[in-house]
């Protein structure tokens, strides 16, 4: 609770003091300490400021500055307490529960991206984020607590960003977490092995003013060098502490989390405020700049006047546009470019260059008396992989290999699981088959919901294969390699080079990959790699083509599956182009991005990522899909008072007696067995027109008729259609459509879904799946309306909904057209 929300009248206890620099001195100065009673007064005429009365004494704050205390009152002491509490709350239990609230320490994890910062942040908290080698693996915060000596830490693990400018979404989001949400320490995760370059974000958080402490991460990697570093010297010239850890072996992180707590408690001995001098010319701007803002009053608190000012210099968009393009600081934004142009003139460079340069001077000043390289000549591990596999010749050559090994592998490898679950699958439903009275609940619960759920779960050996080798190339640093590998052709096809990482992404699943498109500062790249990131066959239609490929192209599965991803990276290479040319012709940007060194995966690491895709993809057959099978179920076997075209059961009854005369007539035993296979047949073709019939009639046959002349041209029946439409929820959907609809057709109510679709005949005996229907399929799955999911992240990534819809509509269009063209073509040649 803030101080700014009490009420005229009302006490509380202080637990801390937020905000910056001078502000916080002077306030804490004043007696707003942790453990201290204050009491509401009275607000002014237009409520604010606001009197209040502590230590005897009265002080006004404006509500924007009280709104930087957090206090606790009785009735949240009193929430607090673990056992029922009745009677009065004291001041000493109030300042006891206040001293208690404070032991909450609000921590933001801020670094450079492949600095280890995720991998910390899962070691305390004991979560399970994925971790990758390369820019742009957290796109967003992620939360989590957990307690160390008694304090109780709440950890925002942010996006890694390598300054905190407004040149990309995740530095602007990064900022803004630090100023609005204002964290009472700062963790600064560093690369110990790449000091320089990660010091320049920490030379922003120092202009920020707030509380750091620093963690070099990776320091094993860092002491292979044989370089020495006085870190502990560096600090008392940074004015914070810096302790070494191995996040990846747990280590440090005990240190790490004590400095934590003396820092956050003032009982450091190394802390004092430090600036960085930028030169006599812009530290005189930086001072008036300073001064306007205090005496403007325009400008909050929570936010360093210093920063500001800075940033303002560095002609930050976002910063300029919030504080300065207002008329109530047209003042400012006048004195901020004379001061701007003044320095400009001095310089004849631009004051963001002059700035940068100066924070790198003071870095390379600092380094220089703490930082020794050690004297050996080393060939680095990372140059001699890359001279093979970023060879300007074999590059290439090997790109393709591993994606086409990538793609063999889930198919091949994944086979012989896919067997074994599909066999459990069909003797769990044939024991309660066998159990089981006939009725409803058994058909629900064996040709509903195992049949579908189990259709889907057969196929999580192919996602965890599939996942493996995602997590490898994302861990092992070669999806930095890929997306350098292909630059260049991302370019000549109208995309940026830092696409290619968002669109491998893309075939893991495409909600994730389509929030890695923040990296790309662009917003014309980011919006084009958005739209075609839907092409990227996702995890959830991968079941979907094994199916097919399983049932009718065994020997040629692998190869044919490879040319499906390659057909969607096609299409999305023509998309693209096709956006660039009509809808953004905006100039393309620099392809810069980092290549960080190789680093084996650990087994656990990747274990954990497949284990995490497997759990999210079973969590989905246990929710989407077992509601979606029950539904599909439901409409499949509902209405059942149907009136047929014909009266079937009289025609059966005229067999049944047609077939004992003559059976009483032929006493020979070849006659008799000749009658019984004659009957048979004619008996269970009036059973297959008893189903189609009561098919047709039911509600999913009704919506199925309603869109089959929209996908007759493509040479899909109803059937097809409904599990078409069925995907749009989720693509694994398809499959529990399809399992429960042919699961019905089948004559072994305990077949493999497999093994009834290659049996699936159309109403005039002639094969539904035929290898041009099939082509024709796999084709629209490919390319039509992605999931909700993605449809929704899309919404939320590019801002308007435009996007969305148009998504929709273009990818379903595509499917309809580019599914026409193979039926027809298809059939006109065979």
């Amino acid at each position: 609770m803030k101080l700014s929300d009490l009420q005229t009248g009302e006490s509380a206890v202080i637990v801390k003091v937020k905000g910056h620099g001078a502000f916080r001195k002077r306030i804490l100065e004043m007696g707003f300490v942790k453990g201290k009673k204050v009491t509401v007064i009275k607000n002014a005429p237009f409520k604010d400021p606001i009197e209040y009365e502590i230590m005897d004494y009265k002080i006004s704050l404006r509500r924007s500055e009280a709104n930087l205390v957090e206090i606790v009152t009785k009735e949240d002491a009193q929430q607090i307490q673990e056992t029922p509490f009745f009677g009065t709350i004291s001041d000493k239990i109030l300042q006891e529960t206040a001293l208690e609230k404070r032991k909450s320490i609000n921590i933001a994890l801020v670094g450079n991206p492949n600095c280890g910062k995720t991998t910390l942040f899962n070691y305390v908290s004991g979560s399970k984020e994925h971790v990758g080698n390369y820019s742009g693996v957290t796109v967003e915060s992620k939360k989590a607590n957990f307690t160390h000596k008694g304090y109780k830490f709440n950890i925002v693990d942010l996006p890694g960003t390598y300054s905190a400018s407004a040149y990309s979404p995740e530095e602007l989001y990064v900022r803004k977490h630090i100023i609005e949400e204002l964290p009472d320490i700062v963790v600064n995760v560093l690369d110990t092995s790449n000091i320089e370059r990660n010091l320049f974000l920490t030379t922003q958080l120092i202009d920020m003013d707030v509380r750091i402490v620093g963690a070099l991460n990776m320091f094993d990697e860092f002491e292979k060098k044989g370089d020495k570093f006085e870190y502990e010297k560096l600090g008392e010239m940074l004015g914070f502490n810096f302790v070494p850890t191995i996040s990846s072996k747990n280590k440090g992180l005990d240190k790490l989390f004590d400095k934590i707590i003396d820092v956050y408690e003032d009982t450091n001995h190394n802390k004092r405020h430090v600036r960085i001098n930028y030169g006599r010319t812009i530290e005189g701007a930086i001072e008036k700049l300073s001064q306007e803002f205090q005496l403007s009053g325009n400008i909050p608190n929570n936010i360093s006047h210093r920063f500001l000012a800075i940033k303002l210099l560095e002609r930050d968009k976002e910063l300029y546009g919030k504080y300065l393009n207002q008329p109530i600081n047209s003042h400012l934004k006048e004195i901020t470019e004379k001061v701007i142009k003044d320095i400009e003139e001095e310089y004849n460079d631009t004051s963001e260059t002059i700035i940068t340069d100066a924070k790198y001077g003071f870095i390379a000043g600092a380094l220089k008396e703490t930082y020794q390289e050690s004297s050996k000549t080393r060939v680095r591990r990372s140059e001699l992989i890359d001279a093979f596999l970023t060879h300007k010749l074999w590059g290439f050559p090997i790109f393709l290999f591993f994606m086409w090994l990538m793609f063999q592998s889930t198919f091949t490898l994944g086979q012989y699981p896919m067997n074994w679950i599909e066999l459990g699958v069909e003797s769990l439903m044939n024991f309660l088959n066998g159990i089981m009275p006939d009725g409803s609940f058994k058909s629900l619960l064996v040709d509903g919901v195992i049949s579908g759920m189990g259709g889907v779960v057969v196929f999580l050996p192919n996602i965890l294969i599939l996942f493996f080798f995602i997590s490898f190339m994302e861990d092992s640093g070669y999806m930095s390699r890929a997306a350098f590998i292909m630059d260049k052709l991302m370019h000549k096809m109208g995309l940026h080079g830092k696409s290619f990482i968002p669109l491998i992404m893309g075939f893991g699943c495409n909600v994730p990959a389509i929030m890695a498109t923040r990296t790309i500062e662009d917003k014309s790249n980011r919006l084009i790699t958005i739209l075609i990131n839907p092409f990227m066959s996702c995890s959830a239609r991968l079941p979907v083509y094994i199916l097919f490929l399983a049932a009718f192209f065994p020997e040629h599965s692998g190869t044919l599956l490879f040319a499906i991803y390659g057909l969607g990276i096609l299409l999305a290479i023509i998309m693209a182009n096709i956006f660039r040319r009509f809808l953004f012709r905006e100039k393309d940007v620099p392809f810069v991005m980092e290549l960080p060194p190789y680093r084996m995966p650990t087994l656990k690491s990747t274990i954990k990522h497949m284990w995490n895709k497997g759990g999210q993809y079973l969590k989905k057959v246990g929710s989407i899909i077992m509601v979606a099978s029950i539904i599909i179920w439901f409409l499949h076997n509902y209405p059942k008072d149907v009136v047929f075209s014909e009266d079937f059961e009289a025609q059966k009854t005229e067999l049944n007696n047609q077939f004992e005369k003559e059976v009483n007539y032929n006493e020979q035993e070849s006659d008799i067995n000749s009658f019984t296979l004659e009957h048979s047949k004619q008996v269970n073709e009036i059973n297959k027109r008893i189903t189609l019939e009561r098919q047709a009639h039911s509600y999913i046959g009704r919506i199925g008729k309603f869109i089959e002349p929209t996908i007759r041209p493509l040479g899909f029946d109803w059937k097809i259609g409904v599990s078409i439409l069925s995907g749009v929820a989720a693509k694994e959907v398809v499959i529990s459509t399809m399992a429960v609809i042919y699961q019905a057709d089948a004559d072994d109510e305990t077949n493999s879904l497999t093994t009834n679709i290659k049996n699936a005949e159309n109403a005039d005996g002639s094969k539904t799946f035929t290898p041009i229907v099939i082509f024709s399929f796999l084709v629209f799955i490919l390319i039509y309306f992605p999931c909700i999911g993605v449809i929704a992240t899309i919404k939320r990534e590019s801002g308007s909904w435009k996007w969305a819809i148009f998504t929709v509509v273009y990818t379903t269009g595509l499917a309809w057209l580019m599914s026409f063209a193979v039926y027809q073509i298809g059939s006109l040649i065979l």
